[in-house]
């Protein structure tokens, strides 16, 4: 899976791309783009990659993600269930002029978008709020579109109720070339975790010897490589317990784990639970 870079087109009577998405799955490339995302999962589950970060994702996921951060979202099996849904609006910084977001009563957006450079993810009442307003977004045009668009970001900017996603993707892609190198590496792990991980081929992926990349992955992500496509793996365990009735071992060995031993092992450490009390606390 290469990160490739999104085209985005507005309707040429709004400043915003309002996106209504319904299909059988999440399968998107991990892709970038100019614009800034505001992303609303209506339906579906799976995993939510952005940045350097995977996580579990669920129905109302919510999150804004900044310009140019890499990201995509990977349904689980949606074999038999229905599609899964999605509206997204995605809106360059500037829309409103390169200096608009500078003024003294909006100083509190400028600051949130600074943050969303590291994915912002939504949660509690601010989250059930905004949801309410992007419903009322999506039936409006013209002047209330951007009014409560507008809303959507004060109310966004004043709340407590917001989790940064990935600081470390802030801290380390200053540069064009640091970015898309970072995003070369981490779509060859989304799309190859379930395998044995090569080091020698991520490296020419990265363009560095195999002893300067492992000094670079430590330094961009703080991890380890071993520990990043363990985490994957153990995201990917972790849903399939949560939502198949497949037997441990027939999970330890299609996460990309050799042994059950081990995967046992990983897994409490990680979660705190074996797999199997992991299991048991959902089917309780």
């Amino acid at each position: 899976m290469k990160a490739v870079f999104e085209q985005v087109t507005p309707k040429i009577e709004s400043s915003l791309s309002i996106l209504q998405l319904e299909m059988k799955q999440f399968d998107g490339p991990y892709h970038f783009h100019p614009e800034l995302e505001l992303t609303w999962i209506r339906k579906g589950s799976g995993r939510r990659f952005i940045g350097g970060n995977v996580s579990d994702f669920e129905p109302d996921d919510f999150v804004l993600i900044g310009a140019n951060v890499p990201h995509c979202w990977v349904s689980e099996n949606q074999s038999g269930e229905e599609n899964v849904q999605a509206t997204v609006i995605q809106f360059k910084q500037n829309f409103a002029g390169e200096t608009f977001w500078e003024l003294p009563e909006l100083r509190g957006i400028n600051r949130l978008f600074g943050l969303c450079k590291s994915g912002i993810l939504i949660k509690g009442e601010t989250r059930q709020l905004i949801i309410s307003k992007m419903e009322k977004l999506i039936a409006v045009e013209g002047f209330q579109k951007l009014s409560l668009f507008f809303e959507i970001l004060d109310t966004l900017s004043a709340s407590s109720e917001i989790e940064i996603i990935d600081n470390q993707f802030t801290g380390f892609a200053t540069s064009p070339a640091e970015t898309e190198r970072f995003q070369r590496i981490f779509s060859y792990l989304i799309r190859n975790y379930q395998q044995e991980v090569s080091l020698k081929e991520i490296s020419q992926i990265a363009n560095l010897t195999p002893t300067a990349f492992c000094r670079y992955f430590k330094n961009v992500t703080r991890k380890t490589l071993v520990e990043i496509v363990t985490e994957f793996r153990i995201h990917q365990a972790c849903q399939l317990l949560r939502n198949s009735e497949k037997p441990v071992n027939e999970i330890c060995f299609e996460c990309g784990f050799g042994n059950i031993s081990y995967f046992n092992k990983t897994f409490k450490a990680i979660t705190e639970h074996t797999p199997l009390q992991y299991r048991s606390l959902f089917l309780g």
